[in-house]
Order: structure tokens, then C-alpha cells, then sequence
């Protein structure tokens, strides 16, 4: 916890290596972190990989003294009073699923609580930002439906925006972006627009901010560039639907991906990858204590601090996971 306030930090990427140690989380813990969303596959990640991933990370989660499985909701404010870092699994992209909705259900099993429908490409089910323009298809359809059913919460991210409009419309539960920036403050395909922002909010979801330097435009994100975002939802939408999805990527030792992963097609450079800032970069979780620090600076209570860093995200998924 930072300052009594559960934290939630809607989307992290360990290395997705059949090596990898799942103790790097600790810097989350360490921060104050209670709960932290783990990304497990991409669109372009072999379903096979995808589960040796699972098996491995939850395998080293469970056996960790300081890390807890969170299976429930309830499990995530259990573990903090113990200390522990709850962990979640999250999948962006649904090629996985193989054109079924029926193994939404199957991942859910696994420890998947939190999905996007599409990683930047349109795919058979939806449309990706860095593609041309798509919106869901019958098939997508069917899997927002699958994924209400199995208790799985309803990302945007990576996605079009005429997808995740249509996801919203549909959609009975809240809708969430986990780790997304602002279109007005930097005009980025990863960016939601303000309708985007309007409509997830009146679906009763939140925006995660994250701390992409590429989606600000600039080498380093601060605190008070991060605060600055919260600012512009508050004023929009309000304080109940602004959330922390830092996007922080833990280092590997060596590359990742599928042998002949096509990086330009999946980020491509007309989108400004690969390009001008050098390395992506994000926040790291030790910056939320900064954050926290920041926006009592801009006179927001402590209401709304516990609000912005979990509270809101805590709230979603009370009424989204099974």
C-alpha cells in the first residue's frame, strides 16, 4: 500500500521466456503495489508458448512467499494485509482463442482476468490501432459475450476505436483501457480519443494510464506528466473512472518473441516506432509514490488518491470477475 491506499497497477510485461524469475515482481511489491496484471501472450505468441507461460509464471507465483495468486477479488486485499503482491494474468490480442469463444473459458481457468481483443493488427475478431479502420466482427461479438460470461474484464487497449465503440455498445459490464493515454495531450494510435473516454465511462469502466514515453512524446515521463493526464479525465469524466496501467517492461537478457517475429508490421515505424525517442521507456512502479505526492500537491483528496491508485480498478473488477 502507499499512504493506506490500495494499489493497483492494471498492466505489467515480464519477459515472455520459458526462464524467466518471476521475483523481479518484488520492485512492484516493494513500490506498494497489492495487485498487478501480468501480461501472458500477444497475438503473434503461439498458443503453445502461451501456456508454457502460464504454467511457468503461476508455478513461481504460488511458490513465492512474498506473491499470491489472486483467483478472487477478495484474495487481492487479503494478500496486502499479509504483505504479499497479488498477481492476475491479462492477454492482449485474441488470435489465441482460434476463432472459439468457448476457450475464453479455458484461459479464465488458467488466471486470466483481463483481455483486449486485438495487439495493434486487426484480427478475425477485431480491429487493431495501427491498422486500417475495423470494427468488431460477428465472431468479436460473440467473444465480449464469452468473456462477461467466464468473469473476464473487458480491455480496449491496442485496440481500433471503432472496435472498442462497438465493444462499449454491447457490452453489460464495465469496460476498461488498462494501459492507454490521452489523444487530446498526444496524438498517438495508442491514445483514446474523447470519445473513447466518454463512452468507457458510461459503460462505469476506467481509464489505466500508463507511463509510455512514446505516448507522450517525450524521452522521460514525470510524475507530473502522468498527473497531468489524470487531470484532463478528471475534468472530462471524473475522478471514479481514472486508473494507473503503468506498462512497465521488466529488462530480458535476451530477445523475445517467436523466431521471425516481424517487429516493423506489429509496431510499425509509420506510427513512430523504431523511431525519434530511441528506446520505449515507461514509468517505474517506484514512481507512484512521486504520483501520489504530485496530485495531493494539485489539492486532490485522499479519497481520490485511493480512488486513482486501485480503488477504481478494485471496484471494476468486483463486478466483472467470477
Amino acid at each position: 500500500m502507499i499512504d493506506q491506499c490500495l494499489v493497483w497497477d492494471a498492466h505489467t510485461c515480464l519477459p515472455l521466456l520459458d526462464d524467466t524469475n518471476v521475483a523481479a515482481l518484488l520492485l512492484h511489491q516493494q513500490a506498494g503495489v497489492d495487485f498487478v496484471s501480468v501480461n501472458v501472450g500477444m497475438d503473434f505468441n503461439p498458443v503453445a508458448d502461451i501456456l508454457r507461460f502460464i504454467a511457468h509464471f503461476r508455478h513461481q507465483i504460488e511458490q513465492h512467499p512474498l506473491l499470491c495468486f489472486a483467483e478472487t477479488v477478495d484474495d487481492i486485499p487479503r494478500a496486502a494485509e499479509q504483505g504479499k503482491l497479488a498477481v492476475a494474468f491479462d492477454l492482449e490480442g485474441a488470435i489465441m482463442l482460434q476463432n472459439r469463444p468457448e476457450m475464453v473459458m479455458q484461459f479464465q481457468r488458467l488466471g486470466v482476468r483481463q483481455m483486449h481483443l486485438a495487439y495493434n493488427r486487426n484480427n478475425s475478431i477485431a480491429g487493431g490501432c495501427h491498422d486500417s479502420p475495423q470494427g468488431l466482427t460477428a465472431l468479436g461479438c460473440e467473444v465480449v459475450l464469452a468473456l462477461e460470461d467466464a468473469g473476464i474484464m473487458l480491455d480496449g487497449s491496442h485496440m481500433s476505436e471503432p472496435s472498442t465503440l462497438d465493444m462499449m455498445r454491447i457490452a453489460s459490464t464495465p469496460v476498461c483501457f488498462s494501459h492507454t493515454n490521452i489523444k487530446a495531450l498526444h496524438d498517438h494510435g495508442r491514445c483514446v480519443s474523447d470519445a473513447q473516454i466518454d463512452a468507457c465511462a458510461a459503460t462505469g469502466g476506467v481509464i489505466g494510464l500508463s507511463g509510455i514515453n512514446r505516448f507522450y512524446g517525450v524521452p522521460e515521463v514525470t510524475a507530473a506528466l502522468l498527473a497531468d493526464q489524470i487531470d484532463y479525465l478528471r475534468d472530462r469524466v471524473g475522478v471514479a473512472h481514472i486508473g494507473i496501467g503503468l506498462d512497465y517492461m521488466y529488462p530480458a537478457e535476451r530477445p523475445e518473441g517467436p523466431e521471425g517475429l516481424d517487429r516493423t508490421y506489429w509496431w510499425p515505424k509509420t506510427a513512430g516506432y523504431f523511431t525519434g525517442l530511441g528506446d520505449i521507456e515507461a514509468c517505474a512502479p517506484t514512481q507512484l509514490t512521486s504520483l501520489m505526492t504530485e496530485l495531493k500537491q494539485r489539492a486532490y483528496s485522499q479519497e481520490d488518491c485511493a480512488a486513482i491508485l486501485g480503488g477504481n480498478f478494485f471496484r471494476v473488477a468486483q463486478q466483472c470477475w467470477r
